[in-house]
């Protein structure tokens, strides 16, 4: 069952080892063993008291605690871990005078804690470690890709399929490698953690070594069919030696020599040596360009890549991992299909394409299209508008985390030059000009706005890529739920621990009315054991905050089939009954009459 950030599974002990050995996506494998109370710090530490946990930690072993989420009472990760941890420790001490020590770094088991709204799920965390770490990768290049990222990016592409059939791999811009031998696992099937050396298990009570040996024997078997089998061709090309000198070591130790072939070569400047296989995956992740200098750059380098597909690769399918998507235009050929993910904290986008000259369109470079760019044209002006980002990101923002919210106006309009409002969306900025009257120049409009764009980065200390900028006009009746752009990437965030789907680039307004924040919170408080009617509904945010307060049934309704579909995915985001909690499309004024 699919759920915020993870999967739920029912299974045995060995499915969960298995699991942990072959997933080649997930970061963590967590064993649920209860969900227990969290509305108050003392409620949620006798909850956990209560548990058995002499049943999973050695009494003389060493344990940790992962603590993930917050609410009105927990607000703070590290408080409510060690909460957690009193609670294991009193129950040891309620059995015996004997109790499991607390190391952070080096424990025999990890617990694992995740708070949702008044609910504390505990459980085991099998894996330890990150299973992104797979063991082969101690040295790295500039820019790693993590492991399991670079998987899910293979399978978006079609990778075991295009295997399977006998296609082949390339990557142009291969790095320390990541790429390449993530794509030979999978062709030789090859469990991604055969070579990790160390399990979050191993130190558990319920861990059974002899069912454990077998599972991984029998994934050293089928790793060593797999190398017995015709294998694709699997290449990688970087044009720094130092970067390959470290793929090779990787490639080693990942056990894929003689599988996996890679070698200094510049893009520009590669030709195949022989005739080239008719179908195969062309998969790579280029630089992003964080500078402008840098960025002028890149539509060139995308132009390349887009001359060796066509040149060399017709039939083949590419797919550009990119965090400058703006510049799969300059590839030349039209996408199929795009993938909004992250790469860490940094929004990016996989753009997959079928090399073919019915494809094929002009390369455009985007920094020559004529958009915002951010430019300093007055340093003195600028640096004011800075000055009071920072004071009311200091303020503004310190009281937003002690609410527990991640949303909120950090400046509107404040300096008459800069006529705008900026907000906070967990992180990302969503930055709205107000349009100019007739009396100003729409040149000097510009101007600040593009200051403006220049100095928040700074300012805020967040990415570029983070901030989505629109010009907001004064919107009356549908025309501020008109859509405006298509790129359907919607992200979660979080206001009185309640969970909201927000969307900063297909419309206007983001799914989240901001100044109306107060008014939630008061139904959040006074709703418990009533029931809630939500006219004009819009997104149903003030319905998530009547159920998380306690309504007992809802009922929301609005005309728009959009908005009435973005209401129940945020009342399932919060885990709401559908059956006492509706949403139905309709006329509120006819249904009234």
């Amino acid at each position: 069952r699919n759920a915020p950030a993870g999967v739920w599974a029912r299974g045995d002990l060995a499915g969960g080892y298995r699991a942990c050995l072959w997933s080649r996506l997930a970061s963590r494998v967590i064993l649920h063993l209860e969900d227990v109370p969290a509305g108050s710090a003392d409620g949620m530490l006798e909850a956990t008291r209560a548990l058995p946990w002499e049943d999973h930690i050695p009494v003389e072993g060493r344990f940790r605690v992962t603590f993930q989420g917050r609410n009105d009472e927990i607000r703070n990760t590290q408080f409510g871990a060690q909460k957690v941890k009193d609670g294991i420790v009193d129950r040891f001490r309620d059995m015996s005078a004997k109790r499991p020590s607390v190391d952070a770094a080096q424990p025999d088991v990890t617990v694992s804690a995740r708070l949702n709204r008044g609910t504390l799920s505990l459980g085991i965390d099998l894996s330890g470690d990150s299973l992104h770490r797979r063991g082969y990768r101690i040295d790295k290049g500039q820019a790693p890709l993590r492991e399991s990222l670079a998987a899910a990016l293979l399978i978006r592409a079609g990778w075991p399929g295009i295997a399977a059939d006998g296609g082949d791999f390339y990557d142009p811009m291969c790095g320390s490698g990541t790429l390449v031998i993530e794509a030979a696992m999978m062709a030789c099937d090859m469990a991604p953690g055969r070579k990790r050396e160390r399990w979050g298990f191993e130190g558990w009570q319920g861990h059974d070594p002899e069912l454990w040996l077998s599972l991984r024997q029998e994934a050293e078997r089928r790793a060593h069919e797999g190398r017995q089998r015709k294998l694709p061709a699997i290449v990688g090309h970087d044009q720094d030696s130092r970067v390959i000198a470290t793929a090779w070591r990787n490639i080693q130790r990942a056990g894929l020599e003689g599988v996996v072939h890679v070698e200094c070569q510049a893009i520009g400047n590669w030709h195949p040596e022989g005739e080239v296989a008719g179908h195969g995956l062309l998969l790579t992740n280029p630089p992003y360009g964080e500078r402008l200098s840098e960025k002028k750059e890149l539509a060139g380098l995308y132009q390349s890549l887009g001359s060796l597909a066509l040149g060399y690769f017709r039939g083949w399918r590419l797919g550009v991992f990119t965090g400058a998507p703006e510049f799969g235009k300059s590839i030349g050929l039209r996408s199929y299909r795009k993938y909004k993910l992250f790469n860490g904290k940094l929004p990016a986008q996989l753009l997959l394409f079928e090399v073919s000259p019915d494809n094929a369109m002009t390369p455009r470079n985007p920094l020559e299209a004529g958009e915002v760019r951010p430019r300093i044209a007055n340093p003195e002006r600028a640096a004011m508008l800075a000055n009071r980002l920072r004071k009311n990101r200091k303020t503004i923002g310190q009281w937003a985390r002690r609410q527990g919210i991640d949303c909120y106006r950090l400046y509107d309009a404040d300096m008459p030059e800069f006529a705008m409002a900026i907000d906070i969306y967990d992180g990302r900025i969503h930055v709205q000009e107000y349009a100019a009257p007739k009396t100003v120049d729409e040149k000097a409009a510009a101007e600040r706005l593009s200051e403006a764009l220049a100095v928040i980065p700074d300012a805020l200390e967040t990415d570029p890529q983070a901030i989505v900028c629109k010009q907001r006009q004064r919107q009356t009746g549908l025309n501020q739920y008109e859509k405006q752009d298509a790129s359907g990437e919607f992200f979660t965030v979080q206001e009185h621990g309640c969970l909201l789907r927000v969307n900063l680039k297909d419309y206007l307004d983001t799914g989240l009315f901001l100044d109306h924040r107060p008014v939630r919170h008061w139904i959040q408080q006074h709703s418990g054991g009533k029931r809630f009617l939500n006219l004009f509904c819009y997104t149903g945010a003030a319905t998530v905050h009547a159920v998380a307060g306690g309504a007992t049934r809802s009922l929301s309704l609005d005309m728009s089939k959009t908005y009435v579909n973005w209401a129940r995915e945020n009342l399932a985001l919060n885990q709401a009954d559908p059956e006492r909690h509706r949403v139905e499309q309709a006329d509120c004024l006819e249904w009234l009459g």
